[in-house]
């Protein structure tokens, strides 16, 4: 884990962001809260199309019960990344594909996401703001 992560402080800013939504994409196809919990800031605010802003505990929860009645499979095509200190935006375009445990039909929405990053004190970036535009997202009922 400790060389792991020094091979991702020799990365640029933008290389690491880039590998932070790499690994936001593994976690959450694994159903691995705890380690999606590790990329957010305390303060993280999600906002959604219809839902009130989502704080990490808010996050905690609708994660879990998502993940308990399907797996989330996602495909992210960054449209713009920029990095100013230690804060960062990127516009991304995302696919998510709810697979149903039950075999259910999967479904499938995309959109449009601007996510903001903010550099911890201890220097890796971690998601700050995250706008997401994908249809049904924040809501645990869509599964």
């Amino acid at each position: 884990m400790a060389q792991k992560q020094a091979e991702v402080a020799r990365l640029t800013d933008e290389q690491q962001i880039t590998h932070l939504m790499d690994e936001w994409r593994r976690l959450t196809s694994e159903g691995n809260v705890d380690g999606l919990l590790s990329l957010l800031s305390d303060d993280v605010i999600f906002l959604t199309p219809a839902n009130a802003p989502i704080t990490k505990q808010d996050f905690a929860a609708g994660f879990r019960e998502v993940a308990a009645k399907a797996r989330i499979e996602s495909t992210q095509e960054v449209k713009d990344l920029r990095v100013s200190g230690n804060i960062a935006y990127a516009w991304s375009y995302l696919t998510v594909v709810l697979i149903p445990k039950d075999g259910d039909k999967r479904s499938e929405s995309s959109g449009h996401v601007l996510s903001v990053y903010q550099r911890s004190p201890s220097g890796s970036w971690r998601l700050s703001r995250d706008a997401n535009l994908v249809a049904g997202a924040g809501n645990p009922d869509r599964v």
